[in-house]
């Protein structure tokens, strides 16, 4: 018995559906029966076990706690070619956030609740209690693996897991589409807007921006979707008379950027907001 198949058997005990790597940490390909996916192909169903194909085919929906399977005769097979060994984390109950490199474990270990964490050949993996659909890039060598898709197996980690918190799940959540697709400065925001000024002092404005400041700093979670709430709530209030200046605008940028978000998430974040109220960006 292979040393794969050995942990594989050993992670269906555990309840973690298990399945074969081949070189390049890549799933073995189908067999010819489910070439092309003609039998249907279990990743169209979102769930493993809809093809009753004997192999380990369909990438992540081979994976499978049944030690039958995965010790029978053409999955033995695939074990001896395996170079290492994944599971499906959704299968599990689980969410991997696949953290690539070490700007993304600074700020993971900056903006997420501390968990089981186990490291990889560049960076870690963060494990939490709960499913959540999978996505790629979500911030820059940040991957979600949850449900429908595989993470190698590395080891049990270190750490008690928490629950997946809000924060991970937003990272999936898109904004509202930016009004330009392309990347746009900042410049004299919103000074063609010349309507009533309500301000009866600058300091009422300050006041306004240093609050929102301070509202993007303490945020611990979800993070882009408060500096967009918090671009929206500034713009309602002060966005119409014309007060507000790039200097005003550059606070705010600069407190969503120290949070970790982009200088394109920023500017996307205050078009969305901008074309959300009806306001020009000139």
């Amino acid at each position: 018995m292979s040393a794969h198949l050995r942990t594989a058997l050993g992670l269906a005990l555990a309840g973690v559906p298990a399945l074969p790597l081949r070189v390049g940490k890549v799933p073995f390909g189908n067999c010819p029966t489910c070439a092309k996916n003609v039998c249907g192909g279990r990743p169209n169903m979102k769930a493993p076990g809809a093809c009753a194909c004997p192999y380990p085919c369909h990438g992540w929906a081979a994976a499978t706690t049944n030690p039958g399977v995965l010790n029978s005769g053409p999955w033995v097979r695939a074990w001896r070619e395996a170079a290492g060994v994944a599971y499906h984390p959704g299968g599990a109950g689980l969410t991997v956030v696949d953290l690539d490199n070490t700007e993304a474990i600074a700020w993971a270990r900056a903006s997420l609740p501390a968990t089981r964490t186990v490291p990889t050949t560049r960076g870690e993996h963060w494990l939490y209690r709960g499913t959540m659909q999978s996505a790629n890039a979500v911030r820059p060598g940040v991957d979600i693996k949850s449900l429908m898709q595989y993470a190698r197996w590395l080891g049990f980690g270190t750490g008690v897991m928490a629950a997946l918190p809000d924060a991970v799940r937003a990272l999936t959540v898109k904004a509202p589409p930016a009004a330009h697709s392309a990347p746009q400065t900042l410049s004299a925001p919103l000074s063609g807007q010349r309507g009533e000024c309500p301000h009866r002092t600058p300091t009422y404005l300050d006041r306004g921006i240093a609050m929102a400041e301070q509202r993007i700093t303490q945020a611990r979670e979800a993070v882009h979707a408060t500096v967009y709430r918090t671009f929206l709530a500034v713009l309602s209030t002060h966005g119409r008379c014309g007060c507000l200046t790039e200097t005003h605008a550059a606070r705010l940028f600069t407190a969503a950027q120290a949070k970790g978000e982009s200088p394109r998430h920023c500017t996307d974040a205050w078009t969305n907001a901008l074309t959300t109220l009806g306001l020009t960006h000139v």
